[in-house]
């Protein structure tokens, strides 16, 4: 089934109560758009996020650089840029920033972006699921839109220059802030920001010394899928990721993000199973807590039948059957049940890794008003509420709940600070330990990188 079909199933099944979301987009004095669009919502067919209950019932993100992919004809993603690439820069902290703009002008026209799957819909997946075409009418500037299917590809697409933005999840945020790959925004030219949730403004990583480098667009957890047949008793615990007798009979047949980031999903394992490495946080890692998680990781590997960075992949595998649990992604869960796959997820009892994306505009955009416009677009609440709904996630804009489905917010738990005490949001590892620690050097995402490298190999 193509990407296109099976995203008209899931709007078909999920569509009818946000298809009433289709109000008259305007421009502020400033030039800034807010949107309108309709998208799925959450249905009682497909069951979305709850702490309490399996999910299709819990919370979750998914290269040739010079083709649009607003178009249903293009491939989600291209397997041109290793994911383990070692060569990747993780940037200076001596390159100074960009300044930010002061004033907005008119539209440059044309708007180059990167982004998940999922995060700007033009239609051509299914009709009722478009916030870039109102954009488009209302700004005048195209939409291009260039599908990133791991943060390292991201960062490397950033660093060639031609985008003017990208929707990035937290190991990236830093180091594109770092590697003076992007600048900081002046949040008095995106009227939405305002009302986005207060404890996603000025995190680290979104921001350096107070000053904000992007606007929030979502959070969400990863979690652990399974067969509903494989485990007639729901499951709440890592253990079956990494443990072959808790895994019983999907051992063999597990599915893996495909990324260095996951070696994080292990470190809370291990914060869990062997307190006595005393790791705190799953991205500072010393030595000794980073070799027992590769450790943990090889073992791991005899245990595993797939490793993914296309969430098609993985959905195509949950399908059929031929993957029985795995670290998944809330819209890969709502597609695969739509397709009558009989699975469920839950956020485990250790904790989950999880994002927060942040869009952020490129220190070398060409077309930064129209950059500038589309962050505040896509942060306001008809356009939040629709891409949140469509992909699965809590919503960043608080005025977002009121348009989206009835207790949707509640069961993302948009505005439960409490649930997100135990999701790490991806970071990325430095040298200098995040912890807090100075009496050792923790081990840097480059080193991550090598790693997760030899660890495919």
């Amino acid at each position: 089934m193509s990407k296109s079909n099976r995203h008209a199933r899931i709007a078909g099944a999920i569509g009818a109560s946000l298809a009433l979301l289709l109000v008259a987009c305007s421009s502020d004095s400033k030039g800034a758009a807010t949107s309108t669009t309709a998208a799925p919502a959450a249905s009682s067919d497909i069951p979305v996020a709850s702490s309490d209950i399996p999910v299709g019932s819990s919370d979750i993100p998914v290269g040739s650089s010079d083709i649009p992919l607003s178009s249903s004809d293009i491939p989600v993603g291209s397997s041109d840029i290793p994911v383990g690439s070692s060569d990747i820069p993780l940037g200076s902290s001596d390159i100074p920033a960009t300044d930010a703009l002061t004033t907005l002008g008119k539209g440059e026209g044309e708007l180059n972006i990167i982004a998940w799957a999922g995060y700007a819909e033009d239609g051509s997946d299914d009709p009722s699921v478009d916030w870039v075409t109102p954009f488009e009418k209302d700004t005048g500037c195209k939409v291009n839109v260039k599908i990133g299917n791991t943060s390292d590809e991201m960062v490397q697409l950033m660093q060639t220059g031609e985008y003017d933005g990208v929707s990035a999840s937290g190991d990236a945020t830093t180091r594109l802030i770092d590697g003076g790959e992007v600048s900081p925004v002046n949040t008095d030219l995106i009227p939405n920001y305002a009302d986005v949730f207060s404890q996603l403004k000025l995190q680290p990583w979104n921001s350096k010394d107070g000053v904000p480098y992007g606007v929030p667009h979502g959070r969400g957890a990863n979690l652990l899928v399974y067969n509903t047949e494989a485990f007639p008793t729901a499951p709440d615990s890592l253990a079956v990721m990494f443990d072959k007798t808790a895994a019983g009979d999907a051992a063999g047949k597990l599915s893996v993000y495909d990324s260095p980031i996951y070696i994080a999903d292990a470190a809370i394992y291990l914060m869990s199973t062997q307190p006595d490495l005393k790791i705190t946080n799953p991205y500072a890692l010393d030595q000794k807590q980073f070799d027992a998680a590769i450790a943990l990781l090889k073992e791991q590997k005899a245990l595993t039948t797939q490793y993914w960075s296309l969430y098609t992949d993985q959905q195509t595998a949950l399908d059929s059957g031929t993957v029985l649990a795995g670290t998944t992604w809330q819209v890969i869960v709502g597609l695969a049940q739509t397709d009558g796959a009989k699975i469920a997820a839950v956020k485990t009892k250790e904790g989950a890794t999880g994002w927060s994306d942040t869009w952020m505009i490129s220190s070398k955009a060409k077309h930064p008003n129209c950059m500038y416009m589309w962050m505040n677009h896509i942060i306001s609440p008809e356009a939040n509420a629709a891409v949140a709904q469509w992909f699965g996630e809590a919503p960043s804009n608080s005025k977002s709940c009121a348009l989206a489905a009835a207790g949707f917010c509640d069961d993302y738990h948009a505005a439960d600070d409490k649930y997100w005490n135990d999701v790490w949001y991806w970071t990325t590892a430095t040298a200098k330990c995040l912890d807090g620690r100075t009496d050792v050097k923790c081990v840097p995402y480059s080193e991550w990188v090598n790693a997760w490298t030899e660890l495919r190999a």
